[in-house]
């Protein structure tokens, strides 16, 4: 078998080579929070998040699995994902100071190990394409811990309880995959989006409505899983 990168394999090459960039953009989000330059670090993030959408979809357009299989796709995504969604943000969590000092270091601990065990779980899915347990979107939970400072012992507490839900059989939405109510979900999605980057251009203090918005917005998401019937999750994979 030729494995050799040819000029008909250069648009699924690209594919990889923007996959991989994530990478690039977690060390800079990195460099961002070991300057304590937060807003950048979540900046620098959220463009992640926005190749790490973009690249999927670029890889079956180009099939890209069947054109370059000497290259695992799954690999290098589960490499960058835990890198942007989990390494750094559990790095921010303990050097933000918001925990108290004695528990930073040991929930951010908790943190990696948890998700590195959880990126290896061949069961994370469930179906009708729901996660299985919170799925590691420690992004989303540094985000929400800098955006509300709670009481360092409240954070402390909550992030301890979202790596015990790691390991818990419950159905956790992937907003885009989900097809129950995926027009809603994905509206919902660009509004959190949306108000998120207001947020971090306004240095995480938004205000009382920008931050409503944005807790609304995340407590639906948690809960659609947990709270919708069974048997209408079960109906998703139809």
């Amino acid at each position: 078998m030729n494995l050799a990168v040819t000029p008909s394999h250069i648009p699924a090459f690209a594919v990889h080579v923007l996959t991989a960039s994530g990478a690039a953009l977690g060390l800079l989000a990195l460099i961002a929070a070991a300057r304590g330059a937060w807003a950048w670090m979540f900046l620098w993030l959220g463009v992640a998040l926005i190749v790490d959408g973009a690249d999927g979809v670029l890889a079956r357009r180009f099939k890209v699995a069947d054109m370059l299989p000497r290259w695992s796709g799954d690999a290098l995504d589960l490499v960058v994902d835990f890198t942007t969604y989990v390494f750094v943000p559990a790095f921010a969590i303990v050097a933000s100071g918001l925990l108290p000092p004695a528990a930073g270091v040991v929930v951010g601990m908790a943190i990696v190990v948890s998700a590195a065990l959880y990126f290896a779980d061949r069961e994370m899915k469930m179906p009708g394409d729901y996660f299985r347990g919170f799925p590691g979107l420690w992004n989303a939970a540094a985000f929400y811990l800098f955006l509300l400072k709670p009481e360092p012992w409240i954070g402390a507490l909550t992030l301890i309880v979202l790596v015990g839900l790691t390991f818990a059989p419950f159905r956790f939405i992937h907003p885009v995959r989900v097809r129950r109510w995926r027009n809603l979900n994905l509206a919902l999605l660009a509004i959190w989006s949306f108000l998120a980057l207001l947020a971090v251009l306004r240095d995480l203090d938004p205000g009382r409505w920008i931050t409503a918005g944005l807790c609304v917005i995340g407590l639906y998401f948690f809960a659609f899983g947990v709270l919708l019937p069974r048997r209408q999750t079960d109906q998703d994979d139809a």
